[in-house]
């Protein structure tokens, strides 16, 4: 086959879950004899920096205005008129919040496979104009795709219930590559088993603020690791640093083996999301053996099933006595990480994912 994958900030993977979903998706694709092209995005009037092919893959990128309501519809509208000036069996969409142009590859007579993602018009970073566009993309997806594809039940269940759309449900996936201590905890004062971690987009639907509220609370002496960054929410991360007190470390953005390293060597991992379906963090946890405490919400409850602990929803003060809990106790931390790293193993393969990809793009299912 030849698959476009659109929709994303493009690979390598330096920003967040559907980034690294199409890397390790396209390139064991092309591992398979497919011809895969992924695109990504760059700012009108500049030039694209791509390193084509990537691991076999072929980079392509649309330009986009970046602002925070723009940069997705309007990268989605100049990669579908792309699209047009190339030859492909398929094509993959990320994010339903591109849907709303998907006329223009059905037009152009290509099947469209569409990953919606989480019920992202829930999230409060969004305006009215912004909650009304997801709205907009849940429909367009519904009435452009081929098929639509949820990474959990309960996203399934939505689009069943509230549009009558039986989606295929494929999950996200993990690869664990442990690494030993190094570099990067050497660079941030860390030691190995000695530190809580958080990973997520910080915004407010990702609870940091109130992760870090409970490890106040918690009175854990180890540090808390705070890993991400979001690029327009300058007021809530002013409000984590000055929520934050030592013992709080803000690592931004971290990627490939730093990322590596942080996942591999934490003494319990925080899953605060309270919107999406699959996290990416929550499964990557669970594939490195991390000790999960999460929020109790449906979809955690799908992914983590009885492999971790869970807090109940949006409670911090319950998160801050179960931080206190666990780390107390070696060997409940070291029960959970066994059941969490044997879930993964058996439920969330990257090669597993890319088998129903396959089946689901070649319109075998």
């Amino acid at each position: 086959m030849r698959v476009a994958i659109l929709g994303t900030r493009g690979i390598p993977a330096c920003y967040g879950g559907f980034e690294t979903f199409a890397e390790e998706i396209s390139t064991r694709l092309v591992q398979r004899g497919h011809a895969v092209t992924v695109y990504g995005r760059h700012p009108f009037f500049r030039r694209p920096k791509l390193e084509s092919p990537y691991r076999g893959v072929t980079l392509r990128s649309s330009p986009t205005i970046m602002h925070k309501y723009l940069e997705t519809p309007l990268h989605a509208l100049t990669s579908f008129l792309d699209l047009w000036t190339q030859q492909f069996d398929t094509v993959l969409l990320c994010n339903a919040a591109n849907s709303p142009f998907g006329w223009l590859v059905r037009l152009r007579g290509l099947p469209l496979y569409i990953n919606v993602d989480g019920i992202e018009r829930r999230r409060s970073k969004w305006n009215s104009l912004g909650r009304l566009w997801y709205k907009l993309g849940e429909r367009a997806s519904v009435c452009f795709a081929t098929k639509v594809v949820s990474d959990a039940e309960v996203i399934a269940a939505y689009y069943r219930e509230r549009f009558g759309c039986d989606s295929a449900v494929i999950a996200y996936g993990a690869e664990p590559k442990p690494l030993p201590p190094g570099e990067t905890l050497r660079a941030f004062n860390l030691s190995s088993g000695q530190y809580l971690l958080y990973v997520s987009r910080l915004e407010p639907e990702n609870n940091a603020l109130g992760v870090i509220k409970a490890y106040k609370q918690s009175g854990v002496t180890v540090p808390l690791v705070v890993v991400g960054d979001a690029p327009y929410a300058e007021d809530y991360k002013r409000q984590l640093r000055e929520a934050a007190m030592p013992g709080v470390i803000f690592t931004g953005f971290q990627f490939r083996e730093a990322y590596r390293e942080l996942r591999s060597n934490c003494l319990l991992y925080v899953q605060a999301t309270e919107v999406g379906g699959t996290h990416p963090a929550l499964v990557e946890a669970m594939a490195y053996g991390n000790c999960v405490v999460a929020n109790d919400t449906p979809e955690h409850r799908e992914v983590l099933g009885d492999a971790g602990e869970y807090y109940a929803f949006n409670d911090f003060d319950d998160l801050a006595r179960r931080l206190k809990t666990l780390v107390a106790s070696p060997e409940l931390l070291k029960r959970y990480s066994s059941a969490a790293s044997e879930r993964a193993k058996n439920k969330y393969s990257w090669d597993v994912i890319t088998d129903q990809y396959e089946r689901l793009l070649s319109g075998a299912t």
